[in-house]
């Protein structure tokens, strides 16, 4: 019976178990009850061996690469454990050995049963593992090392130690096909890790792969197969490729950390050679001066014919009778763009053609601007309490607009979709500060012909009856103080946008790009003279087609390149992430409650624009627009003082807000908000809700015993705004603020406004 029980635990059947582990009825009377469950013990830890022997062999003929592997370990483990200790066991029974064999004549079945007790557990567990392999019929390499190392979270040693030969198997399974990605840049026909643009499939990535070292994995191959396919003349080096197969062999993707950080060295080292032989200096120069130029307004001939082009498109679709030509779509928007470049230096740029308008909420119906007054705001509560972030991509058409670039390779290596959304970002904010101002400039050239006009009809004063000539020249005062206060405002921080943080960081990464000395650049104010290296660096905001200085620029950059060393890949990507920071920061844009006031006089101002133009190009009525017969029972001087009204409430809101952006934009200065806390080798998100609201914040790192240099700059150019707004102390004194019913003799000279009196 003992040589029927081991050959049942070897894989075979006998007539003692005819279904499963059950005795056979006609012999399990003559077994004792202890010895009855011993032997249905032992039946069933050779039924499960049975089951997963076969489940093996039918897994293995039509599966994946990945369950093949799988089925081959188990059988190696099964063999090196189970099938070995059967065979031991036999030869001790037949040695008569003293451990097994009782008094060297028989062997006890609970002897037996305990010398395979330690396959339970394993062999129950392995069980289940093959039903749940049968139960699907394919599987991906993700879910599959995902349910090996769930499995392998056990507290059974025996139990861990198998799941983690076989987790361990598939992943090298795993790993050889990400060698042939990310060293050869190839494919394989059967179970890719990617499709055919090389992004990774659903379940190719087991979940304890990081973001990060997914996206790295998608750059470097997509990277390494693009060279590859295009059979240029430098392709990766051999000694290279070596090395990192040797690193991807030292590692399991169940070691995140470690797999991480080769992966992240992979990427390192395939970038400074993409950026030493296939991305050149030249497509980053180029990508960098377009993006200035279009996101950053730069190009400002451009920048207002698009905004002309806008309100155009929109005035047509308002004037347009029939429905379908009401709506404005993506296509109309890149018609407006390509219109907006005629008779522009854009017109003859080829990556004009990279830039496409994007309408997230999809086809719209334009509408007049809003004249009521939006609800009054508690700004002393929103400005204690965390400011949500706020965007300026509905002012310039009045629905969510955004301006995307296409990137094409090699370029996409280094502008990433953070960059690109960064910029979208930028463009959103300077496009509505832009439009804001020519809305307020054109308010100020109809009020200015309105009065031409009028005066040559009434001589010096303003007309009217003498009940309310009074109050027509205190509306017409009031009217004409708004709109200076408007126009001082945004000019102020448009030039300071403009001139202090975009074209100063501008320079400084092109000088950075050259391996230039930026300290002169850094310490350069508004209106001084430009030193005279910095000025023959590089041909800075100045477009390529109207430098004359390619020769110079050129004998500039060898001899620089002689003295430095040349630029690597994740020094240009630090310098563009810093760039991209210090613009967000010197902006104000990483304040949310700088942009959160900004957006409120932004709309203020839109406000008052249109109200001036509903009323025809003038805050004063007609001289006969009121009194007249036709009137009824409007008495004289009412239109005024309704006007009055809607200018003094428009008067005090902006005085209110600001002397808000004032004090907030002091208060950002005082404290010490300036922390350095991301790795500029990554892409930078933009992250305004993350940043605190009261304060900057810069990703600039700090070298060792230096402090950082790049938050001063920064916190310069926003003492130089505070310097500006404050020039003749406006907000340090401020004024003595209107009322609706002051006189003449109460209210204050205007040059006592302006501070020039």
């Amino acid at each position: 019976m003992i040589a029927e029980v081991l050959f049942v635990l070897a894989g075979h059947s006998s007539s003692l178990f005819p279904t499963d582990h059950t005795i056979h009825p006609a012999f399990a009377p003559l077994l004792h009850p202890g010895e009855e469950q011993c032997l249905e013990s032992l039946g069933q830890i050779a039924l499960r061996y049975r089951k997963v022997k076969d489940a093996c062999t039918n897994l293995a003929r039509p599966s994946s690469r990945y369950v093949s592997a799988l089925c081959a370990t188990l059988n190696q483990i099964l063999k090196e454990g189970y099938e070995v200790l059967v065979v031991e066991t036999e030869a001790k029974v037949l040695q008569r050995d003293s451990s097994l064999v009782a008094s060297g004549s028989f062997v006890p079945l609970s002897s037996l049963r305990a010398v395979f007790a330690e396959w339970d557990a394993p062999l129950a567990s392995l069980e289940t593992l093959v039903d749940e392999l049968q139960a699907q019929e394919h599987w991906a390499p993700g879910p599959l090392i995902d349910l090996l190392l769930t499995r392998s979270q056990t507290g059974i040693h025996r139990v861990s130690a198998i799941y983690n030969r076989l987790s361990e198997a598939v992943q090298r399974g795993w790993i050889a096909q990400l060698q042939a990605l990310l060293i050869h840049g190839t494919l394989s026909p059967n179970d890719p890790l990617a499709d055919k643009s090389y992004v990774l499939l659903e379940g190719a990535v087991p979940s304890c792969v990081t973001h990060q070292a997914r996206d790295s994995i998608t750059y470097v191959g997509r990277a390494i197969g693009t060279v590859k396919a295009a059979k240029w003349e430098k392709q990766f080096p051999q000694d290279l490729a070596r090395e990192h197969t040797k690193l991807l062999n030292s590692v399991l993707p169940q070691d995140q950390y470690a797999f991480d950080r080769i992966i992240a060295d992979v990427r390192t080292a395939v970038s400074e050679w993409l950026w030493l032989n296939v991305l050149t200096h030249k497509d980053v120069d180029d990508a960098v001066e377009s993006l200035a130029n279009y996101f950053l307004l730069r190009n400002g001939e451009f920048a207002l014919s698009l905004i002309r082009e806008i309100e155009r498109l929109k005035l047509s679709r308002l004037t347009a009778r029939s429905v379908p030509s009401t709506m404005i779509r993506e296509q109309d928007l890149h018609l407006a763009l390509l219109r907006a470049s005629l008779g522009t230096t854009a017109q003859q740029d080829p990556s004009l053609a990279h830039l496409h308008f994007r309408l997230p909420a999809g086809p719209i119906r334009p509408l007049l601007p809003s004249l009521a007054a939006a609800g009054t705001k508690d700004l002393s509560s929103s400005l204690s309490q965390p400011a949500e972030a706020t965007s300026f991509d509905d002012l310039l058409l009045g629905t969510p607009l955004v301006l995307t670039y296409s990137v094409t390779w090699p370029l996409d290596l280094f502008l990433h979709a953070s960059d690109l959304q960064t910029y979208a970002v930028l463009f959103s904010y300077l496009s509505a500060l832009r439009k804001t101002h020519t809305r307020v400039h054109a308010c100020w050239t109809a009020l200015s012909n309105a009065q031409r006009a009028r005066r040559r009809w009434t001589g010096l004063g303003e007309g009217g009856t003498m009940e309310d000539l009074e109050v027509r020249k205190q509306l017409l005062r009031c009217g004409w103080g708004v709109v200076r206060e408007m126009s001082w405002f945004l000019d102020t921080l448009l030039g300071y946008v403009m001139t202090d943080v975009v074209d100063v960081e501008f320079r400084r990464m092109k000088a950075l790009l050259l391996g230039r000395p930026v300290g002169a650049l850094g310490r350069q104010m508004t209106g001084s003279g430009v030193p005279a290296e910095s000025a023959s660096a590089a041909p800075f905001g100045v477009s390529r087609s109207t430098s004359g200085i390619n020769a110079a620029h050129s004998a500039n950059t060898n001899i620089s390149s002689s003295a430095t060393p040349p630029l690597d890949f994740t020094t240009l990507r630090s310098i563009h992430t810093t760039y991209l920071e210090r613009l967000l920061t010197g902006s104000l844009l990483a304040n949310p409650a700088l942009t959160n006031i900004i957006r409120m006089i932004l709309e203020v101002c839109e406000r008052f624009a249109a109200q001036v133009e509903r009323w025809g190009g003038d805050v004063l009525p007609a001289l006969l627009f009121e009194g007249s017969l036709a009137a009824g029972a409007q008495k004289v001087g009412d239109m005024v003082a309704e006007r009055y009204t809607i200018v003094d409430e428009i008067d005090e809101t902006l005085q209110t807000l600001l002397q808000a952006f004032y004090e907030q934009l002091s208060l950002s200065t005082t404290l010490q908000p300036f922390s350095a806390a991301a790795d500029a080798t990554k892409s930078m998100l933009h992250n305004t809700s993350m940043a605190n609201t009261t304060g900057f914040h810069t990703f600039v790192r700090a070298k060792r015993g230096k402090r950082l240099e790049g938050d001063e700059e920064v916190r310069r150019h926003v003492e130089r705004l505070l310097l500006r707004l404050d020039f003749n102390g406006a907000f340090s004194n401020p004024r003595k603020k209107r009322r609706a019913g002051q006189g003449a003799q109460g209210s204050e000279d205007i040059l006592k406004q302006g501070g020039l009196a």
